[in-house]
């Protein structure tokens, strides 16, 4: 029999597939292994729909009795939209499980793991724990601060500028770069930019080339321009795209402002403000309300600095492109008030650092 490592690390192959569609549910993945050999694999279909063990163990059949299954995250062991999954690996004959993390939802928690050994079923934690967990990072953080999981994603040029004098930002990334973040929007259930990202680039803010018909994504991540003023044209190509946008501005909004959204099928959220903006805590706030657990600030300067002025940001990924801007005037990454000392600066932890062509991605999380 291989390693058991290898078995998991299937498992966890499987959980990334599901990334994208399992959404406000974890992504986990479980392989079922009799005699040496896989006789089952699975990973979680779209909310609603049949879990990672479930799937698994559909393929079995009567080869599940005896067997071991290696799953990403404990088993459920309650009735949701669909059955508790620990009934389902007792009723298979499952002999034991291998669990890399436990779930932190508090109506599983261990419990899950306390069923199966409740009933004979012996169970092992930990196997590839750290994969498992930025896997379902997004989740952890939703289900136990029930606030979503913001990464802050943007470009700059070696000396740390965004744009050029003349607002100039087509393209400081290259083209490997700008792949890599259409298949972080794919997993992600939103994404964040302001008004002026919006004036001066005109995005379209879609999943683009990532899986399904024609290259797209399955579904499109909610579109969250933050707007105190109303200034975004209706023209803007984000209008124009699969999926939905949402306008969030400070409250009371110009009435015939907000008519012209509604009428074009634009969500208008009126927020709260903060030294005269969207109070972006606020807005957190009501978006996790939605059930959005994950979200890309793209920008622009101001806004990542609301993002990081208030704490919020948990993960980083800045693509550094080969190439000097200079200026005075040229825009910096990161606006906002900042920090006085170096020690209050928001430092990175588990810095990975990747190469996409010329470009150089630095990715890592905020040290809380």
């Amino acid at each position: 029999m291989a390693a058991s490592e290898d078995y998991m690390g299937c498992a966890l192959s499987l959980a990334r597939l599901a990334l994208g569609y399992t959404s406000p549910n974890p992504a986990v993945g479980a392989v079922v292994v009799k005699g040496g050999a896989l006789v089952g694999v699975g990973h979680t279909q779209p909310a609603g729909l049949p879990h990672a063990e479930a799937m698994a163990l559909r393929q079995t059949g009567e080869k599940a009795r005896g067997s071991a299954m290696y799953v990403t995250l404990e088993p459920c062991c309650h009735y949701g939209k669909t059955p508790p999954c620990t009934q389902a690996i007792i009723n298979a004959g499952i002999e034991e499980v291998h669990i890399a993390l436990l779930d932190p939802n508090p109506v599983v928690s261990g419990r899950g793991v306390e069923e199966l050994n409740k009933a004979g079923i012996r169970t092992y934690v930990g196997e590839h724990q750290q994969e498992a967990e930025e896997i379902n990072e997004a989740y952890i953080k939703f289900i136990t601060t029930s606030l979503p999981f913001f990464i802050a994603k943007f470009a700059m040029s070696l000396d740390g500028k965004i744009a050029t004098r003349s607002k100039q930002s087509k393209w400081i990334s290259n083209k490997e770069s700008r792949k890599y973040v259409h298949s972080v929007r794919h997993i992600v259930d939103a994404i964040v930019i302001g008004v002026n990202t919006v004036l001066i680039d005109n995005p379209r803010l879609t999943a683009r080339g990532c899986c399904g018909q024609g290259g797209n994504t399955k579904s499109q991540p909610l579109r969250i321009i933050v707007d105190s003023k109303g200034r975004t044209p209706l023209e803007a190509n984000v209008f124009r795209q699969p999926g939905e946008t949402l306008i969030a501005t400070v409250k009371p909004m110009d009435i015939e402002k907000k008519e012209k959204f509604i009428q074009a099928g634009v969500e208008v959220l009126e927020l709260p403000a903060k030294e005269g903006k969207v109070d972006v805590e606020e807005l957190s706030r009501v978006i996790a309300k939605r059930g959005i657990v994950s979200v890309m600030v793209e920008g622009g300067s101001a806004l990542l600095g609301s993002f990081f002025d208030s704490h919020l940001v948990d993960k980083v990924l800045v693509f550094i492109s080969p190439i000097v801007i200079g200026g005075d005037g040229a825009r910096m990454a990161v606006g906002g008030n900042g920090v006085d000392s170096l020690i209050e600066a928001h430092r990175l932890i588990r810095v990975d650092v990747r190469s996409f062509g010329d470009n150089i991605l630095v990715s890592g999380y905020v040290k809380g």
